[in-house]
């Protein structure tokens, strides 16, 4: 089990203390700074553990929820499942990993969608849906790898808004609109050929990849 750095603790600590002020106050820094408080610390560690204030704080929190279900799908064990299965799985096990604060998620989705938040936005998302895939143990080195995450990009979204209005047991009414999604992303073969004509005008995907890693990585 991978031991998480200092930094990494202190931005733990101060989002599991903050979280519940969000169902609250949004995603702001006084949500931040009342929950570094009442965990101890001080408003100087908010700045220390998020420069970028709340928009590093929303970057990483969606990022441990991806890595925790990255976890999650592995400990499942994914051998034996077809790879819709396997797509499913994830999208399922990553929507659980922030179900305890899903007034936490819908806050999220409000702050990414104001001007300038954009490109995070654009950023978390591929980054759920690249996780999904490469746990998966997808290996696409062609136009499939930007057609994969394309297509589940969308699944991944259209699932997450029914399952924030979803109130059936367990939420088994998303499960099964998540199921009526694959199955008709699975009937796309025409998309995809369209989208192809356009393949030679993006980078090479192991570049791409390699590359995009890297920069998440960096500014973690």
């Amino acid at each position: 089990m991978t031991t998480a750095s200092p930094m990494d603790a202190l931005r733990d600590r101060i989002l599991d203390a903050s979280l519940p002020n969000v169902l609250f106050d949004g995603w702001t820094r006084r949500s931040l700074t009342d929950g570094a408080r009442s965990a101890g610390l001080v408003a100087a560690d908010v700045d220390i553990a998020f420069p970028a204030g709340v928009r590093d704080a929303v970057a990483y929190w969606l990022a441990r929820a991806d890595a925790r279900m990255a976890a999650d799908m592995e400990a499942h064990g994914l051998e034996g499942l077809k790879i819709r299965e396997k797509v499913a799985l994830g999208v399922r096990l990553r929507l659980e990993a922030v179900e305890p604060h899903k007034e936490a998620v819908r806050r999220a989705l409000s702050f990414l969608a104001l001007p300038g938040n954009t490109g995070l936005a654009a950023r978390s998302l591929f980054s759920t849906v690249d996780t999904i895939w490469w746990t998966c143990g997808d290996k696409s080195t062609d136009f499939n790898y930007y057609t994969k995450r394309g297509l589940l990009a969308a699944v991944f979204s259209s699932t997450l808004l029914y399952w924030l209005d979803d109130s059936s047991e367990d939420h088994a009414e998303t499960w099964a609109f998540l199921d009526r999604r694959i199955a008709d992303v699975m009937k796309v073969p025409k998309v995809t050929a369209r989208l192809k004509s356009i393949g030679a005008y993006l980078p090479n995907p192991r570049r791409f990849s390699r590359a995009w890693r890297a920069a998440r990585g960096s500014s973690a």
